[in-house]
């Protein structure tokens, strides 16, 4: 199988060293930090076990994944022969744009090199380089092992054969490719999670609701059936007659709402002290990691639960 190399291997490198490892590649990781490649593999030793447990090593043994993983302290060692680089570099353009002039001196030339960021445009951190239309960006929300969205995001000079090699690559190590036509702020997902965390904070803002209500309304509510539909599938199903029914009966209600949404609060005053009192109220500091380690076991058991119903009931 072919190899893949994971450059910065913290939180997300190590997730998608889980997933390209899982679904049959050679994975190499390096980080500017020496230490931490082998702290990843420590971290990923643990994982494998619980999603064996949850069925979810595609009837492999943790044994059988984790063989599959190496590490290197030299980057053009790690980079060699790797059809795909996955960048997970800090959020900071300067930090990627120093790492893309290297990583396109040593990449081989048909390597793609792909970033895991959420907040930058490719565009912006790969301008410079010779290799530029093999650059893209692939976001997943982490851990991509558990969520199978990823965002495969050009730049304007991102070859339309790089991105069909996401595409194919993605695919193949079970992920779900939203295969975007060009660069735009946030790209998809994190514009989706901005209109619904604003309007949360201005309904707490304006003494609507708790946090915790927002939450269960979320959570209790619409989160259902989002765990298995979108948006557009989900008006198609709550009307009669399909979306354009629902578009008829229902866009003025909407329209009302939006010209009250426009006004924007400021994450960071007041209401963040509210928002931040009910949350510790309900999970103090030193129960976070605990919880987050809850959150992931949650995540495994609906991932097997979501792919048992695609099995039984159908997609």
């Amino acid at each position: 199988m072919s190899k893949i190399a994971i450059v910065g291997s913290g939180f997300i490198g190590r997730a998608w060293a889980i997933s390209f490892a899982r679904a049959g590649y050679d994975v190499c990781l390096w980080d500017v930090d020496p230490g931490a490649p082998n702290a990843a593999l420590s971290y990923i030793g643990e994982v494998l076990k619980d999603l064996e447990d949850n069925d979810l090593l595609n009837g492999q043994t943790p044994g059988e994944v984790f063989a599959r993983l190496s590490t290197e302290t030299d980057m053009a060692a790690a980079l060699k022969d790797a059809i795909h680089v996955q960048e997970n570099a800090p959020e900071k353009l300067e930090i990627k744009q120093e790492l893309y002039t290297q990583l396109d001196a040593l990449a081989d030339p048909e390597t793609i090199i792909a970033s895991s960021t959420s907040a930058l445009l490719p565009s912006r951190f790969t301008e410079h380089i010779a290799g530029r239309e093999r650059c893209l960006v692939a976001h997943p929300i982490n851990p991509p092992y558990l969520i199978k969205a990823v965002e495969v995001v050009p730049s304007p000079w991102t070859a339309p054969d790089a991105m069909e090699a996401t595409r194919l690559l993605m695919l193949q190590a079970g992920q779900s490719p939203i295969m975007m036509t060009g660069e735009i702020d946030g790209f998809i997902m994190n514009r989706m999670q901005a209109a619904l965390l604003e309007e949360a904070f201005r309904l707490v803002e304006g003494g609507h609701a708790s946090a915790e209500d927002v939450d269960i309304g979320i959570r209790e509510g619409l989160a259902a059936r989002w765990a298995f539909m979108g948006p557009f599938e989900t008006i198609d199903l709550n009307a009669p007659a399909g979306v354009r029914d629902y578009a008829t009966r229902y866009q003025g209600m909407f329209a009302n709402m939006f010209e009250q949404m426009k006004t924007r609060v400021d994450w960071a005053g007041p209401v963040l002290d509210r928002i931040e009192d009910d949350r510790r109220a309900r999970l103090p500091v030193d129960q976070l990691e605990a919880r987050q380690k809850w959150r992931d076991r949650r995540l495994m058991a609906l991932a097997a639960h979501k792919r048992t119903q695609d099995e039984e009931t159908g997609k």
